[in-house]
C-alpha cells in the first residue's frame, strides 16, 4: 500500500509526464486522464472522463478488443505504430496497456506516446537516401548514353554529306532527329547541376508567373485559387529555378485533374511558418508553399517513390518533373513533402528565409 507522500509523488509524475496516460476501471470507463493525454487526443479531461473504451475506440478508429481481453487475462501488452484518427488526421502512436491492482481494486493503465514526428523524420531520411541513390544511378546511365549519342549524330551528319541522293538523306535526318530527342531526354535526366545566381525576390511574383503560364492551357473545369500571405518578406532565391520547380508541381496537378469529371480546384497557398525543421536544422522563419488539388489522389504504391526519377503514374509521363522539382528545392536548402488521399493531394514546400 502506498503511503501518502508516495501517492502524491506518483500523481505529480503522471500530471507532469510528457507521455499520455489514461486510467480505466474494470468496466473500461475513463476515471483519470493526464494533461498530455488531453493534448494528444485533442479533448479536455471533462470530455474524456466517464467515456467507455468502446466509445473512444469508435471515435479514434482503433480496435479495443485486445485491451478488453487484457482484463480477462490480467496481463499487459504493447502495440507499436497504432494509428488513431484525431481531428480527421491519422496519428501514429505506441500504446501500452497494463492490468494493475491497487488496494485490492483493479485498474487498466494505458500509456500512449506519439511517434508521428519521429516516424516522419525516419521516413524522410530513408527516402532521401533512396532518392539520392536512384538519382546517381540514373545520372550515371545518362552520362554513359550521352557520349555515344554525340558520336552517332556526328557519324550521321558525315554520312549525309557523302550521300548522292536526297531520298537517302531522309534516313540520316531521322537518325539525327532521334539522336537529338534522346539527347534532350538525357539532359533532363541529368537535371539541374547547380543553383543560378540568387537575388532578393518575392515568392508571390514567382507563383503569379506560374499561375499565368498554367492558365494559358488550363481546361475549363479546373480553376486556380490563390491564398497568399502578404506578410511573407522577400528573400534570397533563384526565381527562374523556383518557378520551374513550382511549375512542375502545378502541371502535375493539372494532368491529374484533366480527365476527372466535375469541377476541380488547384489552390496555391502561402504562409509564414516558424520553428520548422528543414534538413535537420530548425529554421526560425520559413515560407510554407502548398499546392493543393481536389483530384483522385496519388496511388498508394507510388507515394513512397514519387520523387524518384522515372517514376510516374501516367502512361505518357517521363517521371522527371517531380524529381527535378525536388532537386531545385534542395538547392534552395528547402524540403518538399506530399500527403495524398482521394479528393485531396497536398504538396508542401518549405524554404528558409
Amino acid at each position: 500500500m502506498l503511503k501518502e507522500p508516495c501517492k502524491e509523488l506518483a500523481f505529480t509524475f503522471l500530471e507532469e509526464a510528457q507521455t499520455a496516460f489514461l486510467v480505466l476501471d474494470t468496466s473500461l470507463k475513463v476515471i483519470y486522464t493526464n494533461p498530455a493525454s488531453e493534448h494528444l487526443l485533442s479533448q479536455s479531461k471533462q470530455r474524456l472522463y466517464g467515456n467507455y473504451l468502446k466509445t473512444l475506440a469508435k471515435q479514434y478508429h482503433f480496435s479495443s478488443k485486445i485491451i478488453e481481453e487484457l482484463l480477462v487475462d490480467q496481463s499487459s501488452f504493447t502495440a507499436n505504430e497504432l494509428s488513431l484518427l484525431i481531428d480527421g488526421q491519422p496519428i501514429l502512436i505506441d500504446l501500452s496497456a497494463n492490468y494493475i491492482i491497487i488496494n485490492s481494486i483493479s485498474y487498466v493503465l494505458i500509456e500512449m506516446r506519439c511517434i508521428e514526428h519521429q516516424k516522419r523524420i525516419s521516413q524522410v531520411h530513408y527516402q532521401e537516401h533512396q532518392q539520392k541513390a536512384a538519382q546517381e544511378l540514373v545520372r550515371g546511365l545518362a552520362h554513359e548514353i550521352k557520349n555515344p549519342l554525340g558520336g552517332l549524330r556526328g557519324a550521321a551528319q558525315l554520312l549525309e554529306a557523302e550521300l548522292p541522293s536526297a531520298d537517302l538523306k531522309e534516313f540520316t535526318q531521322i537518325i539525327i532527329e532521334q539522336a537529338d530527342r534522346l539527347s534532350a531526354l538525357v539532359n533532363r535526366l541529368l537535371g539541374p547541376q547547380k543553383v543560378g545566381t540568387k537575388s532578393i525576390h518575392n515568392i508571390h511574383s514567382v507563383l503569379e508567373s506560374v499561375r499565368k503560364l498554367v492558365n494559358l492551357n488550363l481546361p475549363q473545369h479546373i480553376k486556380i485559387k490563390m491564398d497568399y500571405d502578404p506578410s511573407i518578406p522577400d528573400f534570397e532565391m533563384q526565381p527562374d529555378q523556383l518557378q520551374q520547380a513550382l511549375l512542375n508541381i502545378v502541371q502535375n496537378a493539372v494532368q491529374a485533374l484533366q480527365n476527372e469529371p466535375g469541377e476541380h480546384t488547384i489552390t496555391l497557398r502561402t504562409r509564414a511558418a516558424t520553428q520548422v525543421v528543414i534538413n535537420g536544422l530548425s529554421q526560425r522563419l520559413s515560407t510554407e508553399i502548398k499546392v493543393i488539388d481536389t483530384g483522385p489522389g496519388i496511388p498508394e504504391h507510388l507515394q513512397s517513390t514519387l520523387f524518384y526519377p522515372m517514376v510516374t503514374g501516367r502512361k505518357d509521363g517521363t517521371g522527371l518533373g517531380l524529381s527535378i522539382a525536388q532537386e531545385l528545392i534542395k538547392q534552395h536548402f528547402g524540403r518538399i513533402e506530399v500527403a495524398s488521399q482521394k479528393g485531396k493531394t497536398e504538396f508542401s514546400i518549405y524554404l528558409p528565409i
